[in-house]
């Protein structure tokens, strides 16, 4: 093919690029894209906006002083296919076209369970059942965040005070809804369940303050979660309380929240490919990435943003640096 045709070809591209664009904010209802998002092969890059995925997955990682606190929402056994472009998660698709969205995201395992202990230990610790479990001799991210001189927190929604070990439990503080220890991947590791003073960093909903800490790991129950409601129910729920995290005064100048969900449908990356987002002003905005990861992934980038050491198979795993502010 000679030079005209190739400019030709790439111009034809770009004005089809642009229309997809344009459709794309129509269907989540915001306005006119920004058009300087797509450019003609052998043109300078924009200044901002949602690059290619090939600039995206060569990003270096960001250094350790220029993201904190991070905040993660997990999400309950939903495809991404079902959720992104889906009219019955408004609140989400908005923040996938504002923010930083990773399109080939896995979960590592099936049932929810092992997929819980991965993000927060980088291993499934032989768990591959929803069951009880205790965890011993084996290192978590909340122990490294300490040893670095930062916090960490979960919130558990509807969990019961006083270091509650049980599997089920119901009401509270938080109202109506039921919370599993098995989406609760901190209360399976033995130094912290036996550990008061560890343990006590568990705390429900209601005991949830995003100006607190470094690090908090956020599981809604089984409703709000998408696990046992549907996606809108979901959606909604994120649309009452992400807003409390981007309006916290120690997360607007360079906080960033996770969204993902523990695993999908299929079998994709062992889990299923699941959404995937990274928000706030230490995400990267409007850019998508399809790199392969996974929560491993997710765990490397928490430790590379701190600098902390990487933990078991999070060693294999490359950091999402290209969903954050550079």
């Amino acid at each position: 093919m000679d030079a005209p045709a190739r400019r030709f070809l790439a111009l034809v591209v770009s004005v089809l690029l642009i229309a997809a664009a344009v459709i794309v904010a129509r269907a989540f209802g915001g306005g006119p894209p920004d058009l300087t998002l797509v450019h003609a092969p052998g043109s300078a890059a924009p200044p901002r906006g949602r690059p290619s995925t090939a600039a995206a997955t060569s990003a270096s990682p960001p250094s350790s002083a220029a993201i904190g606190p991070i905040y993660v929402i997990v999400m309950e056994n939903k495809e991404s296919s079902e959720v992104l472009g889906n009219l019955d998660a408004p609140f989400l698709n908005r923040l996938a076209a504002e923010y930083a969205v990773a399109t080939s995201y896995t979960g590592v395992a099936h049932p929810s369970q092992p997929n819980y202990l991965a993000l927060f230990s980088g291993s499934t610790q032989g768990v591959t059942d929803d069951g009880v479990h205790t965890i011993t001799d084996a290192q978590t991210l909340a122990g490294q965040i300490e040893a670095a001189g930062r916090t960490w927190h979960v919130a558990a929604e509807n969990i019961p005070d006083g270091c509650f070990t049980g599997s089920t439990a119901s009401g509270g503080p938080d109202g109506a809804g039921d919370y599993a220890r098995k989406h609760n991947p901190a209360i399976s590791f033995g130094q912290i369940a036996g550990d008061p003073a560890e343990c006590s960093r568990i705390v429900d909903f209601a005991h949830f303050d995003a100006d607190l800490g470094d690090f908090w790991l956020i599981v809604p129950n089984l409703c709000h979660d998408m696990h046992d409601c549907s996606i809108a129910d979901g959606d909604a729920f994120l649309a009452r309380f992400v807003p409390t995290i981007l309006d916290a005064s120690s997360f607007k100048s360079d906080g960033v929240l996770f969204l993902t969900f523990d695993e999908g449908t299929s079998d994709a990356g062992g889990g299923g490919t699941v959404a995937t987002l990274a928000i706030g002003p230490g995400a990267a905005a409007e850019t998508a990435s399809d790199a392969a990861y996974d929560h491993y992934s997710l765990l490397r980038t928490v430790e590379d943003a701190w600098g902390l050491p990487c933990l078991a198979n999070a060693c294999e795993a490359r950091s999402m640096a290209d969903l954050l502010r550079h």
